[in-house]
């Protein structure tokens, strides 16, 4: 079977080092992005120049007609979608829960949660039977990231819920969904939090040591993407170096 893969918010970060990992194993991909044009052109570049098959396509999956219109140039591009990865996020500089506005709540909300709705939807309603998502959360999610992300940590939490109902729904279909949870990996979203060395400062609390690199998540995801996880579905997969 031909393997198309979207992976949603790639031009950086998990989503970057998942659609490299993922073309390099035969998969083709849609690199999706919303507005860093050359950086989404570069992970294509960098993939086709290895041999490897690739679209950048710009589009915010928060918005229903723009998931339609991802869904439809990948498909015209590569054939149908039998791969998911929902990896756009958005966080804001950190603040405590009683200092954030509606507006910044709505934003994360929508951004982090309901792209993951439509993208869900719109791959149920096109995927041939047989297939797999992966949906992007954070370890947030548990411990409910205080004084920092508390808005970001509840819309990872509402993914890890879509997720846990979705795989129900889809395994007749033969699709599975799933879920990693990322810990403190050093990605550039920290310094869009107004932090760019947290990783560093919370390095003492996590039992291996270090934080975690992009690639490191992106193997995760391939894994659950492969025939190599065919038994799991509703899963949601800690990559955080033992952190709880």
């Amino acid at each position: 079977m031909n393997r198309v893969a979207i992976i949603t918010g790639a031009s950086r970060g998990i989503g970057a080092a998942t659609a490299k990992l993922l073309a390099s194993r035969g998969y083709a991909v849609c690199v999706n992005f919303r507005s860093r044009v050359e950086q989404a052109e570069a992970v294509v570049a960098e993939i086709v120049a290895s041999g490897g098959k690739a679209l950048a396509f710009q589009a915010d999956v928060s918005v229903e007609k723009e998931v339609a219109a991802l869904f439809d140039a990948t498909e015209q591009t590569f054939g149908p979608v039998t791969e998911l990865v929902n990896n756009v996020g958005v966080l804001f500089h950190q603040c405590r829960l009683v200092d954030m506005d509606v507006e910044r709540f709505a934003r994360i909300m929508t951004t982090n949660v309901t792209s993951c709705f439509l993208c869900c939807r719109e791959a149920m309603r096109r995927m041939p039977d047989g297939g797999a998502i992966v949906n992007v959360s954070s370890l947030a999610a548990r411990t409910g990231s205080p004084f920092e992300y508390t808005d970001y940590a509840a819309s990872k939490a509402a993914m890890d819920t879509l997720t846990k109902g979705l795989s129900a729904e889809a395994a007749e279909r033969n699709i599975r969904v799933n879920g990693v949870r990322p810990g403190f990996i050093h990605t550039d979203i920290h310094a869009d939090g107004g932090e760019p060395g947290r990783v560093e400062r919370l390095t003492p609390s996590i039992p291996l040591r270090r934080g975690g690199q992009p690639e490191e998540v992106a193997q995760a995801i391939a894994w659950l993407l492969s025939e190599e996880s065919s038994y799991v579905t509703g899963s949601l997969l800690d990559i955080a170096g033992g952190r709880k």
